[in-house]
């Protein structure tokens, strides 16, 4: 379990500062969140984390368009289903493409665009109650490293970005940066993102 999260939590913050460097106001409005509230410089606690509202925001749509899981875990059916006007025979191995969900266009507004506002006065969650956003699965079998995500990518993500600045490795421009995705069981980027970091 824990190989398993350090692989999904390490992959989800390379996502989010990947896509804060191609969208340099997104990452400066974050920045100026992190100073209002925890003055800048200074590591991220657990607690600070519900005084961070756009933070959250950003953790929420990386989990969107960037699903650590992108098929989640298969299933399979003990009984024949009629789903929707389809019939799911019994012992069908059935996955859940929470990639295309999250950039399904009937559902969400601008789905390829990196937009935290987008939940800024949304009610949805990405813990399975909302199925437009299901990163983690949803029921019973959700994935058991929920709560340690939840914990681990907001504090890690807010302290990266409080104690530094940022720039990308050889003077690339933020629109020229590739943001191309390698399938496997887990969803990385197929070119690692290498950025500097700079002491505040």
């Amino acid at each position: 379990m824990f190989a398993a999260g350090t692989d999904t939590i390490s992959n989800t913050l390379e996502w989010a500062m990947a896509e804060l460097l191609k969208n340099p106001h997104t990452l400066e409005k974050a920045q100026k969140e992190l100073e209002q509230i925890i003055g800048r410089g200074k590591l991220i606690d657990e607690a600070d984390v519900a005084k961070l509202p756009y933070l959250r925001c950003i953790v929420k749509e990386t989990f969107r368009i960037h699903p650590q899981v992108p098929f989640l875990i298969q299933r399979k059916t003990e009984e024949d289903v009629d789903f929707c006007g389809y019939t799911i025979p019994k012992d069908s191995q059935v996955l859940v493409n929470v990639w295309a969900i999250g950039r399904d266009s009937s559902l969400w507004e601008d789905p390829l665009d990196f937009k935290p506002e987008r939940f800024w006065e949304s009610e949805i969650d990405f813990r399975g109650r909302n199925f437009e956003l299901i990163p983690f699965g949803a029921g019973r079998r959700i994935c058991p490293g929920l709560p340690l995500a939840i914990r681990m990518v907001p504090v890690a993500l807010g302290s990266l970005l409080n104690t530094f600045n940022w720039k990308l490795h050889g003077g690339i421009a933020p629109k020229d940066l590739d943001m191309e995705e390698s399938f496997g069981i887990t969803l990385a980027k197929t070119q690692p993102l290498l950025a500097i970091p700079i002491p505040v």
